[in-house]
């Protein structure tokens, strides 16, 4: 028995939900698909499908082995892709999800200096602030601005770590006075990430001390450059990434609170399932992002 065959005429199955359109789909006989799977079952010594006259459902252990098995054969597939291309230009469609700030900023114009290198590739690029899945929605590579989470089924790779610098409008402070302590911070309007009706913290670290205090303001929201916009309109004191308000700082139009104290840094990361780990396009970008960003390896 080929075992790669009959994982296939198996996932098949499960695919088109019965034999017959499995055997359509991969130009073979009802009767020699269903001799592929009970090889299969016969040697796993367990039964995958239910089956009845009008259809056939995977069993937990099938469902369960189906997983596995779309993997192998991603996997494989993309190796034999990987292998093919390897004199090869890489081409096709890079499905790609990052944060809207960093994606807007950043990665927009790394992108364009990445598929000028490549112009056979075809980007679709997805911005979004809220946590996403990357297998569950089908993404080849993640940006993520988070300490990322070790999971078996994703490959992670460190891109940068981005200071966040307290600040705020010159004009805020004449009014409201400037902080002088962290303690002070519960008396000024604070500009955060998360939710109105979630207690929120700041963690600043100093010289000889790590602090956190409670804040609160009169606007929060999940992104960054609505956050800068309030303050630059002198509403509040924020902690936002560098990348986000370095024009601003330099421009004047915000400036530094308590500089003597920082929040802890964010880390950036690709990440992408550990399927796509032979794809040439992921490494070709995972490769291009990490010298652009000064993390190789």
């Amino acid at each position: 028995m080929d075992k790669f065959d009959s994982i296939r005429a198996f996932t098949q199955v499960v695919n088109s939900g019965g034999f017959a359109a499995a055997a359509r789909e991969m130009g073979l006989s009802r009767s020699a698909v269903n001799k592929l799977v009970i090889a299969l079952e016969d040697e796993l010594g367990v039964q995958l499908l239910h089956r009845s006259t009008r259809v056939v459902t995977p069993s937990e252990a099938g469902l369960a082995f189906y997983e596995r098995c779309v993997e192998i054969l991603a996997s494989l597939e993309e190796a034999e892709r990987s292998i093919a291309q390897l004199h090869d230009e890489p081409r096709g469609r890079l499905r790609i999800n990052a944060p809207m700030s960093f994606g807007t900023m950043v990665l927009a114009p790394a992108l364009a200096d990445f598929l000028a290198q490549y112009p056979d590739l075809q980007v679709q690029l997805t911005l979004s602030d809220r946590f996403i899945d990357p297998i569950e929605e089908g993404f080849d590579v993640t940006v993520r601005i988070a300490e990322p989470q070790e999971s078996a089924s994703l490959i992670i790779k460190p891109l940068a770590t981005v200071e966040r610098i307290l600040c705020a409008a010159p004009a805020y402070l004449e009014t409201h006075g400037a902080p002088q302590t962290i303690d002070e911070l519960r008396h000024h309007s604070c500009l955060h990430y998360g939710q109105l009706a979630i207690e929120n913290q700041w963690t600043l670290i100093g010289a000889a001390e790590v602090q956190t205090i409670p804040v609160k303001g009169v606007l929060c929201s999940n992104n960054g450059e609505v956050l800068r916009e309030a303050a630059v309109r002198g509403l509040g004191i924020t902690v936002l990434p560098a990348f986000i308000v370095a024009q601003e700082l330099q421009q004047g139009t915000l400036q530094r609170v308590l500089p003597d104290y920082q929040a802890s840094e964010l880390a950036i990361s690709v990440i992408y399932p550990v399927n796509r780990h032979l794809s040439t396009k992921v490494r070709l970008l995972t490769d291009f992002l990490q010298e652009r960003f000064g993390q190789p390896g």
